[in-house]
């Protein structure tokens, strides 16, 4: 009980663990999606906003100055002054000069001191379809202080004065950019810190409930079972089929009633075991008392003894070794039966050549028991497709068995019919006949039924006939009332030609 308990709070232990750490990478995924299109979402809002910057930026500006100087040079105080009076309302703001090529001609933010080094070039893709949709798409362009990185940005594009280009405004510049991502590395801190606490204390909560309930169901399935291996065999899960571990439920079910069947079955063998022994002890005892007696008389008396009492005392003995060899055989064969080492050799074969042999053997042991023995064949009989020697053996025994019961001036009668499948065997005897009780277990083994006259035997032949039938797929029935008789009854697959 004890490992149980530990291998439950095990399992309990190790689902509110994942269930926590599931929760947890969806808190921290929450929170980055969450930052990520709120950054998104703020760009897109303030690039529609300034989508006009530029165009204003010229029309304001470039109205009564020019971008260049008359040798051709760019108007630095110009874009001094223009990029003073943006920085006092925006400081994120950058300003760019391009030429048609997208080349950066002037910048108050870049160094132009170097006159040989290379102009730097910003892509104009982006800066003409921003152009084209009037600003209302949402859409990032180069960076120039980053190369690589893209950015927000206003643009329009200008023609003063033999000139041509672009204006290009980055609106979320470097300054920017830094307030961003320490604003970003706070607000990370603050609700990631947040987030973790309450979503473990969440997650703890929730976990445990949900673990609780979830595994309802297998701590039901586990008690049961701790009942069953203690003892309970009668211990089964209600309505397995609605559980939510129905599989396993309804295996532990169908488990334990086949345990318990094969407990009762173990039982029923422990009961027969014991009434084996005892009839076979006495089924043995007999003869071997019998031969025993006789040959004992033969030694002593053998002088004194004449011819007839010699054969009297001998016949006595041959007939008590053929009943001791009648019963090893029986239980020889029954073994060799019930172990499957017996494959049935099927064959088509004429059942009414074989059922005039065996009329033709017991004849003769019918007449000295003054019982008269018929056949009756309904209808031309097709052939069988089964194994000869075993139908021989199963329709011996049954007469066996019908000459054991049946009294004095009896009747004994083996009936063929037909159907469109199978041929219909019946032995049908006018004996004592056999109780509905004693009915269920005439085919088991090592039962004997009830009558007024003690019978030799150990119950060995219906039980052989039965195993016979089950190897040729079919089954055996009997029909009986007390004092009206016993019909056995069996069935055998035409043999149909192609």
């Amino acid at each position: 009980m004890t490992n149980n308990k530990t291998l439950s709070n095990r399992l309990v232990a190790k689902l509110s663990i994942s269930f926590l750490i599931i929760i947890i990478l969806i808190g921290l995924t929450y929170i980055f999606l969450s930052l990520f299109f709120s950054h998104k979402f703020y760009e897109e809002t303030a690039q529609k906003l300034n989508a006009e910057v530029a165009n204003h930026l010229i029309d304001e500006k470039f109205k009564n100055a020019s971008p260049f100087l008359e040798d051709g040079t760019v108007n630095k105080p110009l874009f001094g002054d223009i990029m003073h009076n943006m920085m006092a309302v925006n400081r994120g703001i950058e300003v760019y000069l391009l030429n048609e090529e997208g080349g950066i001609l002037y910048s108050v933010v870049l160094d132009h001191s170097d006159s040989e080094k290379p102009i730097k070039k910003i892509d104009l893709a982006p800066v003409k379809e921003f152009i084209d949709q009037k600003g209302k798409v949402y859409i990032l362009g180069d960076d120039p202080l980053n190369i690589g990185k893209k950015k927000i940005f206003s643009a329009a594009h200008y023609q003063k004065d033999g000139h041509q280009g672009y204006i290009y405004i980055v609106l979320a510049g470097k300054e920017f950019q830094a307030v961003s991502e320490s604003l970003f590395s706070s607000y990370i801190m603050k609700l990631g810190l947040g987030a973790v606490v309450l979503t473990m204390l969440f997650a703890m909560i929730m976990g445990l409930l949900s673990v609780w309930f979830l595994t309802k169901n297998l701590r039901t399935i586990i008690f049961q079972v701790n009942r069953f291996r203690e003892g309970d065999f009668k211990s089964r899960i209600v309505n397995a089929e609605q559980s939510d571990l129905s599989t396993l439920a309804i295996t532990f079910n169908e488990m334990a009633d086949t345990i318990v069947e094969n407990i009762e079955e173990i039982k029923s063998v422990d009961v027969l075991r014991r009434e084996l022994v005892a009839n076979v002890s006495h089924d043995l005892r007999t003869p071997l008392t019998v031969m025993q007696g006789y040959i004992e008389t033969l030694q002593i008396k053998k002088d004194n003894l004449n011819e007839v009492q010699n054969k009297e005392y001998l016949d006595i003995i041959k007939k008590s070794i053929k009943q001791l060899t009648q019963l090893v055989s029986q239980l020889f064969e029954y073994s060799k039966l019930e172990a499957k080492q017996v494959k049935p050799q099927k064959e088509p074969f004429a059942i009414t050549d074989l059922v005039y042999d065996i009329q033709t053997k017991y004849e003769l042991i019918a007449k000295e028991k003054n019982i008269n023995l018929s056949t009756e064949f309904i209808d031309q009989t097709p052939l069988v497709f089964a194994d000869i020697g075993l139908v021989e053996r199963a329709i011996q025994n049954l007469m066996d068995n019908a000459l054991k019961f049946t009294p004095d001036k009896g009747k004994i009668k083996i009936i063929i019919n037909h159907d469109n499948e199978n041929v219909i065997i019946k032995i049908k005897d006018s004996g004592p006949g056999i109780s509905k009780e004693d009915q269920k277990y005439i085919f088991e083994r090592f039962r004997q039924t009830e009558s007024k006259q003690k019978k030799s035997g150990i119950g060995l032949g219906l039980a052989i006939v039965k195993k016979i039938m089950e190897l040729h797929e079919t089954n055996i029935k009997i029909i009986s009332k007390p004092n009206e008789g016993s019909t056995f009854e069996f069935y055998l697959p035409s043999y149909k030609v192609n």
